[in-house]
């Protein structure tokens, strides 16, 4: 299942280091809450993603309405991405 969404980069600074996240649309995240797929910790989906020219595996999470997706440190720095940045997201569910 392909999906592409626009998302603003936001910051989650709960812990030392800062994580950075694009949150999918709600509709969306709901539709994906009902897809047969295996069980995972934190509700997670396994993706590949793409933001410009990076391209890479990782995981969704649910958290309270939306899926995010954590914004790895390497990717934003290759893509100059930072927060408050609007993101055009390819993603590609593995899981179903």
């Amino acid at each position: 299942m392909q999906i592409e969404f626009e998302s603003p980069v936001t910051r989650w600074d709960k812990r030392v280091e800062a994580w950075y996240f694009a949150t999918l649309p709600e509709e969306l995240s709901l539709e994906l809450r009902e897809l047969p797929a295996p069980q995972r910790g934190f509700g997670s989906l396994r993706v590949q993603a793409r933001i410009g020219a990076s391209i890479w595996r990782t995981s969704i999470f649910f958290s309270g309405t939306s899926f995010v997706l954590p914004l790895k440190k390497a990717i934003r720095d290759a893509q100059g991405i930072e927060e408050g940045d609007m993101l055009t997201v390819d993603l590609d569910i593995i899981d179903l």
